[in-house]
Order: C-alpha cells, then sequence, then structure tokens
C-alpha cells in the first residue's frame, strides 16, 4: 500500500487531544473533566462519588474490565476521562503479572521486562481510545519533591511510567491555589516551568478557574479553543507556503543582471525565507551576489 504523504501545503487538521490535568487531591481535577464536551468518566479510582457536577461513570475494578472497550460502548460519548492516570498504570500492572508472572520484580513490583510490556500495553490501550475519534483527558495525581533548594510538581505515578503520560499528552495543564483567605484563587496553568510540567501548544495564559455551576461547558471551550488554535496555525502555515510556492514562480522568470537587482531593491525588507528562495534560484541561473556592489553578478561559464 502506498504512502498517504500530507503534503507541506497541507494542513493537519487537529480533531482530538490528549489532555493531562494534574493537582494535589481536593482542587477538583475530577469535576473540571466533567465539563469537557459530552464525557464519560472511566473511574478507576473509585472517586468520582465525590464531585458535585458527576456525569457519567464507568466504576472499574481491574483491568479486565476495560481491556475490551470498543467504539460501541462510547458512541454517545464525544470525551473519555480516565482517572487516574496512575491508577490505570497499576491495574494494567496487576493484569500483566496475572497474566505473566515472570513480570514480577523484587517486591512485588514489575520488573524491567515488566515495565517494557507497561508501557506498550498501557499506549496501544490509548491508541485504541483515539481511533475512536474521541477526546481523552487523563487525570493525575500530584506529588512534591525537593530538588536542591526548589520544591517542584511531578506526576503522582510509578517509576518511569510518568514518562509515558507526557509523551502521548499533547496538552499538560497543573491546577494550584494562588494567594490565602478570600483572596484564594484556584488557577489553570498550562505552562510548563521549573516547578512543574506542562504543555501549552496554543499558548494560552494561566487561567481562574470559575465554579462549575455557573460554567458547566468549561474544559470543553478551552479544549476547543486550543484546537481552533492549532487548526488556525496550520492554515497559516499552508498559506505561507502557498505563497512561497507562486513567488517561486515569479522569481523563476528572472534572466538577466537588471531582473535580480530589480528584485533586491523590491525585497529589501521582505521575510528572510523571500530572500533566501531570490539567492537559490539566482544560484541556480549562474549569479552570485556582490556584497560590495549590493547586486547579483552573472559569474563566468
Amino acid at each position: 500500500m502506498a504512502l498517504k504523504i500530507v503534503k507541506v501545503s497541507q494542513p493537519i487538521e487537529v480533531k482530538n487531544l490528549i489532555t493531562c490535568l494534574y493537582a494535589p487531591p481536593g482542587l477538583g481535577k475530577t469535576s473540571m473533566a466533567f465539563t469537557a464536551d459530552s464525557p464519560v468518566l472511566l473511574d478507576f479510582d473509585n472517586g468520582a462519588y465525590r464531585s458535585q457536577f458527576r456525569k457519567d461513570t464507568v466504576q472499574i475494578a481491574s483491568w479486565s474490565e476495560i481491556e475490551q472497550i470498543t467504539a460501541t460502548d462510547l458512541a454517545t460519548y464525544n470525551t473519555v476521562v480516565v482517572d487516574t492516570a496512575g491508577r490505570v498504570l497499576d491495574s494494567l500492572s496487576a493484569e500483566l503479572i496475572r497474566k505473566n508472572p515472570k513480570f514480577k520484580g523484587i517486591g512485588g513490583q514489575l520488573s524491567l521486562q515488566g515495565f517494557g510490556a507497561l508501557k506498550a500495553g498501557f499506549s496501544g490501550w490509548l491508541n485504541l481510545l483515539k481511533s475512536f475519534g474521541k477526546d481523552i483527558i487523563l487525570i493525575a495525581h500530584m506529588e512534591e519533591k525537593q530538588v536542591g533548594e526548589d520544591l517542584v510538581e511531578r506526576l503522582d505515578i510509578q517509576g518511569g511510567s510518568k514518562g509515558e503520560i507526557y509523551k502521548v499528552a499533547n496538552v499538560m495543564g497543573r491546577i494550584r491555589i494562588e494567594g490565602s483567605g478570600q483572596n484564594t484563587k484556584r488557577l489553570l496553568d498550562f505552562n510548563p516551568s521549573a516547578s512543574g510540567f506542562g504543555k501549552n501548544p496554543a499558548q494560552l495564559p494561566v487561567q481562574e478557574v470559575p465554579h462549575f455551576s455557573q460554567c458547566p461547558d468549561y474544559l470543553s471551550a478551552i479544549i476547543s479553543a486550543i484546537k481552533q488554535e492549532l487548526n488556525k496555525q496550520s492554515e497559516e502555515a499552508r498559506k505561507s507556503q502557498e505563497d512561497l510556492q507562486r513567488l517561486r514562480v515569479d522569481l523563476q522568470c528572472l534572466e538577466s543582471e537588471e531582473d535580480f537587482q530589480d528584485a533586491v531593491e523590491h525585497f529589501w525588507e521582505a521575510p528572510s525565507e523571500h530572500k533566501r528562495l531570490l539567492n537559490e534560484i539566482a544560484k541556480s541561473k549562474g549569479f552570485s551576489f556582490n556584497k560590495d556592489e549590493g547586486k547579483y553578478i552573472k559569474v563566468a561559464a
């Protein structure tokens, strides 16, 4: 089967995103996830009952209950919320050891080979969910660690598995508290920093989180805005490439030193990529730019 190559002039539409939300307990991670577009919660943490804004939920006791999930199961939903990513990995680890005792290492933890199987199994399962055309929200607890004199925030997930979450997430934000007393604010921050993980492809500012009773579609609007910005960037890149292609055709018509001199004067304040294209075509036609004279000169054959 021939490769389906997406040309540089063709935009790549972003239809679905994997978003990771992490925070300490009690800051409303699950409640925020319920404000996504038509969500269903896969409740590995058995804590959905604590949310005042609970929507459809599947309570999961073991990996076997969710391993064979199908598109039909999720047909009426647009977003799959996984709560929490750490518990998913714990559940999958237990299933891997049950099926293959060799994956059990020292202290009941996964062996090195088991961790490899865990990463592959988790990635494969997420790819299955993505294939259903759903947005995915991964909820994770947060832990604080002292690194030198700094206190840093990290995903509270076993071993090297947290790296898998970071790799698969398109967007990553942490919920944090700022201020005290009556001035306390809950913030959603997608920006990476020295003290915390983040992925902010749409360059969204730090946002104050409203009460979800007043903004029941809060996360739905944010994810939609991120998609719009990413698709806008893709469309702008396509238009820019088309402009360069048209310019290339026009520059191919230049033949004499006078033609190229006119182009140099016209391109004096042009974007750098336009100047590079002019220089490329001039060289292909046997011209070299003389810096002292500030013009292209025909090179003797």
